[in-house]
Order: C-alpha cells, then sequence, then structure tokens
C-alpha cells in the first residue's frame, strides 16, 4: 500500500538531508522517484542540505498540479513509484489533497518533509493540511538546540539580528550563525533576513543568541572543559 508519510521539525534538524537519503536509498533499489522543493535557501530547481549536499529539483510553484505532474511523467513511460517533498510546507492546501489523491489512486509513495509552523508560531496552510491526511506524520529525532541548550520547538525569523514576529509569512532566509547573525556586514536587505531555532520559553521572551549575549560566551565562561 502507498502511504502519504509527513515528516516534520523544526529548522535544522536535518530534514533535506533525510529527503536526499530516502530519494537515493529508494532509487537504489530500482524505484524511479521525482524530486520536488519549493524556496529552498540554494535556490531555484535545488533541494539542498545544510550539511553541504546539493541536487537538482523540479521547483513547485503556486500552479504545480502533482496529479498531473504523475501521469504527464507516467504517459511519457518514465517509472514513478514515489515522491520527495521538501519544504512541504510552502504547498498549498489543494497542493497537499493532491498528494493524497497520487497515493490514493495512483499508488505512489509521497514522503513530504517540512517545518510544522512559521516564525509568529501558526502552522503553514501546507503542514496543517498535511498533518490532517497523511497516512503517517514522523517527527524528527535529530533535536535542533535553542541556544540556551533546550531542545529547540520554535523557528524565530530575525532582522539586522533582532527577532520580529510581524510581517510576511513567507521570506526566504537560513539559519543564522549566532556568531554573525544575518545583516553583520551585510550589503542588501535580504541579507538581513536569518533564522534561528529557540526554545518556547526564549521566543516567548523574544530571547535570541544575539540578544542574549550567548554567542559571546566563551566554554571558560560556561564552565566547561577543554572538549567537553
Amino acid at each position: 500500500m502507498a502511504e502519504l508519510v509527513f515528516f516534520c521539525g523544526t529548522m535544522d534538524c536535518g530534514k533535506s538531508t533525510l529527503a536526499l537519503q530516502m530519494h537515493h536509498n529508494h532509487t537504489a533499489r530500482g524505484r524511479g522517484g521525482v524530486l520536488f522543493t519549493r524556496n529552498d535557501r540554494a535556490g531555484e530547481h535545488r533541494l539542498s542540505s545544510r550539511l553541504g549536499l546539493s541536487v537538482p529539483a523540479h521547483e513547485v510553484a503556486d500552479t504545480t498540479d502533482f496529479w498531473a505532474e504523475v501521469v504527464d511523467r507516467r504517459t511519457r513511460g518514465q517509472a514513478v513509484d514515489f515522491l520527495i517533498c521538501d519544504e512541504a510546507q510552502f504547498y498549498s492546501a489543494e497542493q497537499v489533497e493532491q498528494l493524497g489523491r497520487v497515493v490514493d489512486d495512483l499508488h505512489v509513495d509521497v514522503f513530504a518533509f517540512g517545518i510544522t509552523t512559521d516564525f509568529r508560531t501558526r502552522l503553514f496552510a501546507g503542514s496543517a493540511r498535511l498533518l490532517e491526511l497523511a497516512d503517517r506524520v514522523e517527527t524528527l529525532q535529530v533535536q535542533a538546540l535553542c541556544w540556551c541548550g533546550a531542545r529547540a520547538t520554535q523557528n524565530a525569523r530575525t532582522v539586522h539580528g533582532v527577532m520580529v514576529v510581524e510581517g510576511a509569512q513567507v521570506v526566504v532566509g537560513d539559519v543564522a550563525d549566532p556568531a554573525h547573525p544575518a545583516g553583520d556586514g551585510g550589503a542588501s536587505e535580504d541579507d538581513a533576513v536569518g533564522y534561528e531555532v529557540l526554545c518556547r520559553k526564549h521566543h516567548r521572551l523574544r530571547l535570541t543568541a544575539r540578544s542574549s549575549g550567548a554567542a559571546a560566551l566563551s566554554p571558560q565562561t560556561l564552565g566547561l572543559l577543554p572538549g567537553e
């Protein structure tokens, strides 16, 4: 039986890395698959992970119809046994419903990967529909950590290093290096937007690594010995 599976977690928990690994594993067993993504940090038509892996992928647009995509490929003789759908939070609810139909009627496995909530802690439309329709929801076990060391459960947006809770839901950026947040030494306005994962408490208090001063703390200040 084909399945619609949603792999979710915060930013920086390895979703895209797992997507690439699953594509490799299924392809190595002779299954035909298609990679889809949207708004990847590496640019259009790329699926990339923060480990440095990057491969070509099909860019999902507002007009993308997954049912038509699979039917067209099969009509042309291409084997389509599974779909890898990265950054699925950016898909529309209608597109997620198309993925469900692809599973049910065309017997294609769909493996979707995405974050559930935005920087305001509100569900993305694509993620909300996936949570409602998926046969299985898998929370990734690689835990992203807040600057305080607690498990990170929230995604925070920063502008010039300052956390914000208002603005457009979708603004492409990257997870910031706490020591050099987006906007430090940058030139363009686009470079000003960054993202950071936080625990619920520090998201509520709007305390990022930069505003808390954590980025400036040395291992000695934190009471750690070298190598710990």
